[in-house]
């Protein structure tokens, strides 16, 4: 019969130092982490305003408090109950203000994005509709609405130029410019040749 072998399970770790330094600060952002969250939950259930502040082995501050660390705070060192909510109620209206800010600018940012990244794609179409054909045989039908506009300016260019090129070939056509007249006698610079008398009257 085959022994069976035995599981040591989850143990306990004894809480003592570590001696390793290098697991000190893995084993401190995992417990901070976790020591947080907790009291992110015992907030947002119970409706509890908590401060935590930890320095970590190398001596670096973090913090956690809901509404604000220096709400918090405040309320702890100031004794006067309603001198303390007056000076929580603008903290905590202040910090409400700059989330919605911040976010309405996030947003924004993301609604410009959007709006690039969908006209670069528009735009690729095009050229790929237009690759190893005229522009003008690029399928229409599959062309959307900022494309449409796009060729329609074209097409309006394109219209305009032809008008100012048949014009000027109609005005080429009539009105030609004047001929040169040319005199043959004047013109003409050779040599004259004066022949004798007795060969101006008939032939050889």
């Amino acid at each position: 019969m085959a022994t069976e072998r035995k599981r040591k399970g989850r143990q306990k770790v004894d809480m003592v130092r570590m001696e390793k330094d290098a697991n000190l600060q893995v084993t401190f952002s995992k417990r901070r982490s976790g020591l947080f969250k907790k009291a992110s939950e015992l907030c947002t259930l119970c409706g509890a305003q908590a401060a935590i502040i930890v320095f970590s082995p190398g001596k670096k501050a973090f913090s956690f408090g809901h509404p604000s660390v220096d709400a918090v705070i405040n309320r702890f060192l100031v004794p006067n109950p309603s001198s303390n909510a007056n000076i929580e109620q603008p903290v905590e209206a202040q910090h409400d203000a700059n989330f919605r800010e911040l976010n309405l600018r996030l947003t924004l940012l993301n609604n410009q994005l959007e709006a690039e990244k969908k006209r670069g794609e528009e735009l690729n179409e095009i050229r790929k509709a237009g690759q190893g054909q005229f522009w003008w045989q690029a399928p229409v039908e599959e062309l959307g609405l900022q494309q449409l506009e796009e060729l329609k300016r074209a097409l309006e260019e394109l219209k305009g130029n032809v008008i100012l090129h048949n014009n000027k070939l109609l005005m080429e056509i009539t009105n030609p410019p004047p001929l040169m007249r040319i005199n043959p006698m004047e013109d003409f610079n050779g040599p004259i040749f004066n022949y004798p008398n007795d060969l101006g009257h008939g032939f050889f």
